[in-house]
């Protein structure tokens, strides 16, 4: 059984931690078994590793995340990458023919799909490899896995069994329906419809039909080139709610979405990260703090105060999940991000009459790790280093920096930087255009860059 992990979302539910590049599966507020802070990524990846499944799974994600998922897992994991956003249909196909051309998985190979960001206790990716076998047993198209609704949501999906009475070894379903109303949610429950927890399994040949039937191709780079012709749809309406022949296995196991504020401090083993106070007259509350002002909460209750380099929010817990029709509009930058060399926090943006833009930034790289050779067109750089000491090239030219150096990188000089100890620097960009775009990577890989250098001189 192969496994495709789904990391999508544009975090707006969890603004302002979370953001288009920092969405709701990489915050690191929940605690892992050392007591350490993790994300949900890496807790879900921690459980696959446990269950022997990490050796057969990818990751499909868009491109804006690859740099967050490199630093936080660490780790050689093949990652499908989408030329744009398209919803969870193309992603699965794309993920789904990379598994046939490229890693020449059989027809008849069992597909799990799952979200990287699942509240789950370790039995439910046992549940997950039992769908394997019941995919053979019933010969179905599809199968699911559900758990029983707490109230009638229109957020998920519902698996309406044919028998109210079913047992729980699997359930063969009448119909799935994909984000009903409140209202029709109720009624669902009453037939004894579960929650769908975003699991899918399929055989490989299953889904490779359907890219086929669309007229589109079964090689993976030909298919990345056409992938704006796969429909923009979710799976669980261009697949699920089509299809004739599904089972489900209902999981009784502790299982949550942590998609809002309210739902994910339930689940948070401390009421505060970061700077500041709560005072002991406080009920209810959390305090999630990633700027160096403190801050402080007296005397309220049910309150969510969250404050990141995006901007503060202030809730009641029970409105928090409102927060993404407010914020919709915000289309600024993301000013805080992680890298696979390390993290950046945008300290100051200016754009003055005359169309020239300043953008501060305090960049940390860790130690070992560096930035790519690179060229910018648009702008020119001036590097402060205020912690550590590294290596850094300029034009072919290699120098030893250490903190108190002052590095000037005019426009289009080819420049990269690598960490010998955590190296931080201050970092001011000045030009016409400050856009993430305008980057051209000569190399990415350090003896790379050296070799590249050597070879020039």
């Amino acid at each position: 059984m192969k496994l495709i992990l789904l990391s999508g979302g544009s975090g707006k539910r969890l603004w302002p931690l979370s953001n288009d590049a920092r969405s709701k599966q990489f915050l690191r507020v929940l605690e892992d078994e050392n007591n350490t802070l993790c994300s949900m990524v890496q807790r879900v990846y921690g459980q696959l590793t446990k269950m022997n499944l990490n050796e057969s799974t990818v990751i499909a994600t868009s491109k804006s995340q690859v740099e967050m998922l490199k630093s936080q897992l660490d780790l050689d994991i093949p990652l499908i990458v989408e030329p744009t956003r398209r919803d969870t249909f193309p992603a699965i196909a794309l993920a789904a023919v990379y598994l046939y051309s490229e890693q020449n998985a059989n027809l008849n190979e069992v597909i799990g799909v799952l979200p990287v960001d699942p509240y789950v206790e370790d039995d439910f990716f046992h549940r997950i490899t039992e769908l394997e076998e019941l995919l053979k047993e019933t010969k179905a198209d599809l199968a699911l896995m559900g758990v029983r609704p707490t109230y009638p949501s229109s957020k998920y999906g519902y698996i309406v069994p044919k028998n109210k009475n079913y047992n729980e070894n699997y359930i063969e379903v009448e119909y799935f329906t994909e984000k009903p109303t409140e209202e029709n949610a109720e009624h669902l429950i009453k037939q004894s419809a579960l929650w769908n927890c975003g699991v899918f399994a399929f055989t490989l040949e299953y889904i490779i039909s359907k890219v086929k039937a669309l007229g589109l191709p079964l090689k993976y780079s030909e298919l990345f080139s056409q992938f704006n012709e796969l429909p923009k749809s979710s799976f669980d309406y261009e697949v699920v709610e089509n299809a004739k022949n599904i089972v489900a296995l209902p999981y009784g196991g502790y299982w949550k979405d942590l998609g809002t504020w309210n739902t994910l401090t339930e689940e948070m083993s401390t009421n505060q990260i970061g700077k500041g106070v709560i005072s002991d007259d406080c009920e209810n509350v959390h305090l999630i703090n990633e700027l160096d002002l403190p801050v402080t909460m007296l005397g309220v209750s049910n309150l969510i105060v969250s404050a990141s380099p995006d901007g503060i929010l202030v809730s009641d817990k029970d409105a928090s999940p409102r927060i993404k029709e407010l914020v919709g509009e915000f289309d600024n930058r993301p000013m805080f991000e992680e890298r696979r060399w390390g993290w950046y926090k945008v300290l100051d943006y200016t754009k003055f009459e005359e169309g020239i833009e300043t953008l501060t930034k305090r960049i940390c790289i860790k130690r070992g790790k560096n930035l790519s050779y690179q060229q910018h067109f648009y702008r020119s750089e001036v590097w402060t280093v205020i912690r550590g000491h590294g290596e850094f090239v300029i034009n072919d030219d290699l120098f030893q920096v250490k903190a108190g150096d002052v590095l000037q990188v005019p426009i289009a000089a080819k420049h990269a930087i690598k960490a010998i100890t955590d190296l931080e620097i201050i970092e001011v960009q000045s030009g016409s255009q400050l856009i993430e775009e305008d980057i051209t990577r000569l190399e990415t890989v350090w003896e790379s860059i050296i070799n590249y250098c050597k070879a020039k001189n």
